[in-house]
């Protein structure tokens, strides 16, 4: 099916989005950090990106705002998934270019339907 990156610093939460999107079929990428994100988004042109947003370093917020607005990257649809579930934040993250937002804990048919309709556009 498609070739997804998930970029998340928590195991336990790249672990469980890695099974749900292994079982739909899915190739999974992962990045531990919002820099490593971007360089293989780069490399590696996925058909969508999963986003955390607390991450040291670079966070999710400035990754996105550089994934969406590169030459290369600006046509990968990014997916916030975030622990951050205020109105501000969900705001925030399609200012920086998000196509969507979902809040942690995510159940598997929310992070299903919305990687299918990112696909799907």
């Amino acid at each position: 099916m498609a070739r997804i990156l998930v970029v998340d610093d928590s195991p336990a939460e790249t672990h469980h989005f890695v099974n749900i999107l292994a079982r739909h079929g899915h190739q999974v990428l992962t990045a531990t950090s919002g820099a490593d994100g971007i360089n293989l988004a780069s490399a590696e042109q996925p058909d969508v990106i999963l986003m955390d947003v607390v991450m040291p370093g670079v966070n999710g917020f400035q990754a996105t705002r550089q994934l969406t607005r590169g030459d290369d990257t600006g046509h990968i649809p990014v997916i916030i998934v975030s622990s951050k579930s205020q109105d501000a934040d969900r705001v925030w993250g399609e200012r920086q270019g998000a196509c969507g937002y979902l809040t942690k804990p995510v159940d598997d048919r929310t992070l299903i339907d919305a990687v299918n309709d990112v696909l799907r556009d």
